[in-house]
């Protein structure tokens, strides 16, 4: 990509530079001193669903500066990446104040409207499961564990085929709906981790004071405008955030980042004349 500013980390301004260093050392603490707790670190820190036993408030800030575990190290990589090679320019342009606003704004409302997606999503199963649960079949368990639990579906199939060679034993009718409770307590307590975003938003930030500045991407050998880049990935994050229902990657949040990204850079126009 287009190289801005003086290179190196000793050339980044100061809070995209505390940034890095604040995600990587949370990073080797959870992952590397304190990795026998790391479930522990994940169930407190991580963004969890509001109705989880597991939620907590603060984890609307906390899970922005943590990452999947040594396994997926193209998370935390990528992540800082993206923040490097954006941020500080936005700060160098901004201000370490005014993009530290901005980083937070983003990261919190990614993980708001990924919160308001899920509420939808998570609204619809809890009124799929009393409503199987007042009139319970092997069809209608077998569409609800299709649509919203396509990745356990296949563990089904032999309940399903038994319970239709003996639809007059209760007793499937009852495992039935506690497969469906135990799938949606499982779901709602899938933890949320990562800066993605806030990255997000930062590559919105980036577009709209840069739009024609050339990026060249990994994947593609000619230079594409940045403005172009930012619609491109935006229709990439709606596309996947509707057809990749059980992705373990929250297309919704990156969308959120976005958003709310936009909707503060607006914001601060209509207080200045010049926008900074």
């Amino acid at each position: 990509m287009s190289n801005f500013g003086t290179g190196g980390l000793t050339g980044t301004p100061p809070v995209v530079k505390n940034l890095l260093i604040i995600n990587f050392l949370i990073f080797f603490l959870t992952y590397v001193v304190f990795g026998a707790n790391e479930k522990e670190i994940t169930n407190l820190f991580a963004l969890h669903y509001f109705r989880s036993d597991y939620f907590h408030w603060w984890q609307f800030i906390t899970h922005m500066f943590m990452h999947a575990g040594l396994n997926q190290l193209d998370h935390i990589l990528f992540n800082m990446f993206g923040l490097w090679m954006f941020g500080r320019v936005l700060e160098e342009v901004w201000g370490g104040k005014r993009f530290l606003i901005y980083y937070m704004v983003t990261g919190i409302g990614a993980a708001l409207f990924y919160t308001f997606i899920n509420y939808l999503s998570f609204s619809g199963i809890e009124t799929a499961i009393t409503a199987f649960a007042n009139t319970p079949s092997p069809d209608l368990y077998d569409s609800i564990v299709h649509k919203y639990f396509g990745t356990v579906y296949s563990a089904n199939i032999d309940f399903i085929n038994n319970w239709r060679s003996n639809t007059g034993n209760p007793e499937f009718a009852n495992i039935a709906i506690s497969n469906l409770k135990e799938g949606y307590l499982s779901l709602i307590s899938t933890p949320t981790v990562g800066a993605s975003g806030a990255i997000f938003g930062i590559l919105l930030g980036f577009g709209m004071l840069f739009p024609n500045t050339p990026l060249y991407l990994f994947f593609i050998p000619i230079p594409i405008k940045a403005k172009y880049v930012v619609i491109g990935y935006g229709a990439i994050e709606l596309f996947s955030g509707l057809t990749q229902t059980n992705s373990n990657i929250a297309h919704f949040a990156h969308l959120g980042g976005m958003l709310f990204g936009f909707i503060l850079i607006k914001y601060w126009n209509t207080k200045r004349n010049t926008f900074y």
